[in-house]
């Protein structure tokens, strides 16, 4: 092969051959007045709190010379007091964000010659992640249409393939537990994801459906609960199931209730034996000191932080009410967001939405939208923006 020269548009580099022509991960980041595209939290921390983790990292600076704790004994101890269930320092384990934290499961229990499975549409990361660690990535499927048989995927798009979906079709995007272990029992993966409430749709699982679907596995089962502080009363976590259950994994993360996309702190919390596990992949001193700290005191004002939680579902339950008053067809959320149905054209509406200032998110699914919920005046331009484009449509 030729070498690439300095003129040569294309530098021919000995890149993984699994990675050539992928494109990266990325939503969208434009400078408009209302961006509710990547469910951030859009309250910002409070004065109080943001001052107590000013003057932590104050104390912390001058020891920046040495290393920080390598297995930050004290942030997985307040974790482990702030989800209670009677868990334990020893079974938690933190990343910069819960996408490391993903990552680390996959290099510890993924790789070449093993297997993942998600059902779609869900979190566009989990296919990401395991391309990145040569795990072979099966694609189930969710909803009540014909089902196709679950078939290991090639490289993933930054979005979600598109899939002709019906406008406002109940129960379209659920996932029930006797079509889950149906596929499951096919494809045999070593890993298998679940969202619970689920990205994009914003639905949250039955924990029967976790249930049955460990007892059908020999593999690890990942529960991706980031939106969990965002549920309807009543809806359970599956770190209920955890005593007793090794192969269990939940996953969490600071960015959603506790705003603090920007620090990059995500959890889990499992069995002792799977944070021995992830000990083996993570790089040294993973997590810096300032992030530790900051997370401390973010756990230690968490009724503060989490204060905020109760406006956004006021404004997600404004936008399911909004949309519906306006003929469209949301899907019942127990997250910060609400995928909507019933578009003519998503693709139309998300241009005319952005032309009014008003940033939402294109999921590849035909005919919906995705939106995050965020302050009153957000919510408002949204509706407003929304009533305009059909309108014009109309």
């Amino acid at each position: 092969m030729p070498a690439a020269t300095s003129c040569d548009p294309t530098p021919r580099l000995p890149i993984r051959p699994d990675l050539v022509g992928r494109v990266p991960y990325g939503a969208p980041q434009l400078d408009v007045p209302v961006r509710l595209n990547t469910n951030e939290n859009s309250h910002p921390v409070p004065p109080d709190v943001a001052a107590a983790i000013t003057a932590a990292l104050a104390q912390a600076v001058p020891g920046l010379n040495r290393y920080p704790d390598r297995e930050f004994t004290a942030l997985r101890q307040a974790l482990a007091h702030y989800l209670g269930h009677d868990l334990r320092a020893e079974q938690l384990w933190a990343g910069n964000g819960s996408n490391e934290v993903l990552q680390h499961i996959l290099q510890a229990f993924g790789g070449p010659g093993r297997t993942a499975m998600g059902f779609t549409p869900a979190y566009s990361l989990h296919p990401l992640i395991a391309s990145g660690t040569s795990t072979a990535w099966i694609d189930g499927l969710r909803g009540q249409g014909p089902e196709a048989p679950p078939r290991p995927q090639g490289p993933p798009r930054p979005e979600a393939p598109r899939r002709p979906q019906t406008p406002g079709s109940l129960g379209a995007f659920e996932l029930t537990a006797q079509a889950a272990v149906r596929q499951i029992e096919r494809a045999d993966p070593d890993l298998v994801f679940l969202c619970s409430p689920n990205n994009p749709t914003g639905t949250a699982l039955d924990l029967e459906v976790v249930r049955a679907v460990l007892e059908c596995t020999r593999g690890i089962v990942v529960v991706d609960e980031a939106y969990t502080e965002f549920a309807r009363p009543g809806t359970p976590s599956a770190l209920t199931l955890l005593p007793g259950r090794a192969r269990l994994i939940v996953t969490r993360t600071m960015s959603k209730a506790f705003a603090l996309a920007g620090a990059r702190l995500g959890y889990l919390a499992a069995d002792p034996a799977v944070c021995d596990a992830l000990r083996l992949v993570r790089l040294p001193y993973h997590l810096s000191s300032l992030t530790q700290v900051a997370a401390q005191v973010a756990l230690a004002h968490a009724p503060r932080l989490l204060a905020g939680v109760r406006s956004l579902i006021e404004q997600r339950d404004r936008i399911v009410a909004g949309a519906t008053s306006l003929g469209l067809s949301p899907e019942p959320s127990d997250a910060n967001f609400v995928l909507i149905g019933g578009l003519t054209d998503e693709r139309r509406t998300f241009e005319h939405l952005l032309d009014a200032g008003v940033l939402v998110r294109d999921v590849g699914l035909a005919h919906h939208l995705r939106v995050t919920a965020g302050t009153e005046e957000e919510t408002t331009a949204f509706l407003d923006a929304l009533a305009s484009s059909l309108q014009e449509d109309r």
